[in-house]
């Protein structure tokens, strides 16, 4: 008679929810474990994990919006540059009309 556990691989999103239970919920880790069926050291483990390796959501996040604002900022500077150009070539020819009609 074989009474091998069978094991259980979890996805990421499986481990966020089972370790936000605890941290945002308040469950008790040796009842998460039941529930789950799986160790308090696995349990510990992956909150380590989470903890070890969220600086990435954060670094991720203001790296995308520090993109997006440069980008944004490139485009809005490339605008003006046109409309600098634009009014420079409009003073020239006021000027040169100016000078004609005199």
């Amino acid at each position: 008679m074989n009474l091998k556990k069978r094991r259980t691989n979890f996805t990421p999103e499986e481990k966020v929810t089972i370790l936000s239970e605890r941290l945002l919920e308040g469950v008790a880790v040796n009842d998460l474990c039941e529930l789950h069926n799986i160790q308090p050291s696995q349990y510990y483990h992956w909150q380590k994990q989470l903890f070890m390796n969220g600086t990435i959501v954060f670094r991720n996040n203001h790296n995308s919006k520090t993109k997006s604002l440069e980008q944004e900022n490139a485009r809005l500077r490339s605008k003006i540059a046109e409309k600098d150009e634009v009014i420079a070539e409009v003073i020239q020819e006021y000027v040169k009309l100016k000078k004609d009609l005199a």
